[in-house]
């Protein structure tokens, strides 16, 4: 299911401008039921969320389900949503629990993770090209070998941008696991790529 589908506005609506409108503002808007402003939530974030939950499921039709489940939550809860933390934080930490108990009721998944600092430079010529195309596939190979929450604190970390504060909130633990868990992480991402004959200075 494709949220889209189940948000867009009726015929002759007009979503305003997603500029200046804060996500804050969005969610006190959607909790007074405007369905205009779930919309443009779903319009600014939906690319995020549907990545995150990929990563979770591997799976991109239960991805996809999951952001429609993310906003169906966000359309019932919003009057729950108390501005303790970011609008991203508290939309990553439900489709967190909606992708987690997806795992629970079917065989774990292997995360298959993006690595954004290798994406492809325009000015690249084709053997740098080729050499981060090759680094990137050794890292990502990498990262699916990290226990499952290891992975999950890179991603959120490196790909999402989040605080150690952010995720200690998003998946319940104190920030100091948070801390301990990325320190692991990195530590045995160094020893795979140093196997396979890459160092940092190389990635």
């Amino acid at each position: 299911m494709i949220y889209t589908q189940t948000i867009s506005p009726a015929s002759g609506d007009r979503v305003p401008a997603a500029q200046g409108t804060s996500d804050e503002a969005l969610v006190a808007l959607i909790a007074q039921r405007d369905k205009r402003a779930l919309q443009q939530l779903y319009s600014r974030h939906h690319v995020r969320i549907y990545r995150f939950a990929l990563r979770f499921l591997n799976d991109e039709a239960a991805a996809e389900d999951t952001v429609s489940e993310v906003f169906i939550d966000v359309w019932r809860q919003a009057e729950r949503f108390e501005g303790r933390s970011q609008v991203t934080t508290w939309l990553l930490a439900i489709a967190r629990n909606k992708a987690l108990s997806l795992l629970r009721r079917r065989s774990s998944e292997e995360l298959d993770d993006e690595v954004a600092e290798f994406i492809e430079d325009p000015s690249d010529n084709p053997e740098v090209a080729m050499l981060k195309s090759q680094r990137a596939s050794v890292l990502q190979d990498c990262l699916t070998q990290l226990s499952p929450a290891h992975r999950e604190i890179v991603d959120l970390v490196y790909y999402h941008e989040k605080s150690v504060e952010e995720v200690a909130e998003i998946i319940s633990v104190p920030a100091n696991t948070v801390k301990t868990r990325m320190f692991y992480a990195r530590k045995r991402i160094g020893e795979l790529m140093a196997a396979k004959g890459i160092n940092r200075a190389q990635i």
